[in-house]
C-alpha cells in the first residue's frame, strides 16, 4: 500500500514501521504523507486499540534525508519544503489527537525529526543500542516535528538548550535518566517488550485511557480549574459507560472483564 511504510494489524494492535532501512529510515518522497495516512487510518479503525511505531533495520529514523534537503535548497524550492513541514505537522497532530495510546519502539538511532516523532508518542521503549540527537544544528536547521514543544516539556530548559545548541547524541541510558523513555531493554528483547506493553494497553479500559490521554496533554496548557471541570465531565461519562459497569463487576467478582461489554465510544 505504501512505498516506505509498513502497517500490520494483529489483535487490536496496529504496528506501523518506517521501512527505508538502507537510508536509516530517513524521510523522503511521500513517507511523511504516508505515515500520516497510516496513523489516521489506525485512529479511525474501531478494531484498533493500540498503535506501535518502530523502524525497520538498525534505526528508528534519522529524520529528514539530508541529500533531498540539499536539492531543495539549491533549487530554491521553498514551497516544497513548506509542504514537507506541513506533512510532518499532520503526523504529530494525528498522534496527539487520536484517543488511543501510541507506543514508540525505538530500535536504534532517533535523530532530528525521528527523535521528535518518538517524543510525540505517549509511551517510549528503547533498545540499549538506541541513541537520540536533536541533530538539526549540525546542518544549520531549526528543530521541527514539534521538537521545540516536546523537548522543553520533557527535560529542564538547560538540558534542552544543550541538546538543541550542540546536537550531540545521547545513549539510551542517558535518555532514561532524563525521563525521555519509559524503559530500556536489551536489543534482542525490544520487540517482545513492546508487544507486552501493547497487549497491556489493549486490555486496559479503552474509555478511561482515552480520557486520561486527553487530560495529560490538556494539562500542559490549562488551569487547575479547567482540569477539574474536565475531570468531572470525563468521570461522569466513564461512570455511565457499559465498560465501567462491567469492569466494576469483574473487579468485585475477581474475574477478567468480558470484552463484549466493553465496546463504547471514548469520552468526549
Amino acid at each position: 500500500m505504501y512505498e516506505h511504510i509498513k502497517v500490520a494489524f494483529d489483535g487490536g494492535i496496529a504496528t506501523i514501521t518506517l521501512n527505508r532501512p538502507e537510508k536509516l529510515n530517513a524521510f523522503a518522497g511521500h513517507m511523511r504523507r504516508d505515515l500520516a495516512e497510516a496513523l489516521e487510518h489506525a485512529s479511525s479503525d474501531p478494531e484498533v486499540r493500540v498503535v506501535v511505531l518502530t523502524g525497520a533495520g538498525r534505526a528508528f529514523s534519522t529524520g529528514a534525508d539530508v541529500a533531498r534537503m540539499r536539492e531543495l535548497m539549491e533549487g530554491g524550492e521553498v514551497e516544497e519544503f513548506r509542504r514537507l513541514l506541513g506533512a510532518g505537522r499532520r503526523v504529530l497532530t494525528t498522534i496527539r489527537q487520536m484517543l488511543k495510546p501510541v507506543v514508540a519502539s525505538v530500535n536504534g538511532p532517533a535523530y532530528g525529526a525521528g527523535f521528535n516523532l518518538a517524543l510525540a508518542c505517549d509511551i517510549r521503549l528503547a533498545a540499549e543500542s538506541a541513541t537520540f540527537s536533536q541533530s538539526f544544528v549540525k546542518v544549520g536547521l531549526h528543530p521541527d516535528w514539534g521538537g521545540s514543544y516536546f523537548l522543553p516539556r520533557a527535560v529542564p530548559s538547560n538540558v534542552a538548550c544543550e541538546m538543541f545548541f550542540l546536537g550531540d547524541a545521547i545513549d539510551a541510558a542517558r535518555a532514561y535518566q532524563l525521563g525521555l523513555v519509559n524503559r530500556v531493554v536489551p536489543d534482542a528483547e525490544l520487540a517482545a517488550e513492546t508487544r507486552r506493553m501493547a497487549e497491556r494497553l489493549r486490555s486496559a479500559a479503552q474509555a478511561s485511557v482515552a480520557a486520561a490521554k486527553r487530560a495529560v496533554y490538556m494539562s500542559e496548557q490549562e488551569s487547575l480549574e479547567r482540569m477539574l471541570q474536565y475531570e468531572t465531565e470525563a468521570q461522569l461519562q466513564c461512570f455511565q459507560s457499559r465498560e465501567a459497569r462491567e469492569r466494576v463487576r469483574a473487579f468485585l467478582e475477581r474475574r477478567p472483564p468480558l470484552p463484549a461489554a466493553e465496546k463504547n465510544a471514548p469520552p468526549k
